[in-house]
């Protein structure tokens, strides 16, 4: 998998050389590509943004730099799979588990990070015409900008990557995972089985396996009736 990062800030992107995706990365897994939208700018300011028409507070991004890098993005492409182009916005569609699966199986995904008021309305609009477009946000809050959004999903996408995860097993277990139904994970432990006067329960040194997997499930379903009771409401 390719992934390309636009950005005015790409060193906030360098914990994607870290851990896991870094590792991948290195193994020939992943091409992570990361770019700097000043880079298309030609005045000696490098400016990337400029007051909004029909008025109100702060700037937005000019669609100049963007047209010209992402022209320079679709023209880099060496596969016949139309890219996947992620502009972050707080008002997109919001990444769960089965988006970072569905985007887990593509060839290309680039990300637009926006910064200021966020990016003029006709990049997204115009790139139609290049890139499967999608806007989308991690959650219903506003950050300053799409670097820590693009993380977090490129961190979700990159991990479902075969050979990314060690034990795949891993995976099917976790939290929104199809084989759970979308349930939240139960309750985990290591030793030691007792630790400052909380001890692992029991029924996990028993040794009884359909039992421990019966335990689990029923802790993943009191877990998510609590915390995150939509769920099992989508799941039945």
């Amino acid at each position: 998998m390719r992934i390309d990062v636009i950005s005015i800030f790409p060193e906030y992107l360098s914990g994607l050389e870290l851990s896991l995706i870094g590792k991948a990365a290195k193994a020939g897994l992943l091409d992570i590509r990361v770019h700097d939208l000043r880079d298309w700018t030609h005045d000696r300011h490098r400016t990337v943004d400029d007051t909004p028409y029909g008025g109100g507070a702060g700037m937005v991004m000019k669609p100049e730099p963007w047209g010209e890098a992402l022209d320079d993005l679709a023209e880099s492409y060496e596969s016949d799979e139309r890219p996947t182009l992620i502009f972050t916005s707080p008002s997109g569609e919001v990444f769960n588990q089965k988006l970072a699966e569905e985007l887990s199986a593509k060839e290309s995904i680039a990300f637009a990070c926006g910064r200021y008021e966020g990016i003029d309305a006709r990049v997204a609009k115009w790139a139609n015409e290049k890139f499967d477009v999608r806007e989308v946000s991690i959650g219903d809050y506003v950050l300053n900008g799409g670097e820590v959004a693009a993380m977090v999903m490129t961190e979700a996408i990159v991990r479902l990557i075969p050979g990314v995860i060690g034990n795949p097993q891993s995976l099917v277990e976790e939290s929104y995972s199809d084989a759970e139904e979308g349930l939240l994970e139960y309750p985990i432990y290591t030793k030691p089985a007792s630790w400052r006067g909380l001890d692992v329960p029991e029924i996990l040194l028993s040794g009884n396996h359909g039992k421990i997997d019966r335990w689990r499930r029923e802790q993943s379903r009191m877990i998510t009736s609590l915390r995150r009771p939509e769920l099992l409401e989508e799941g039945e």
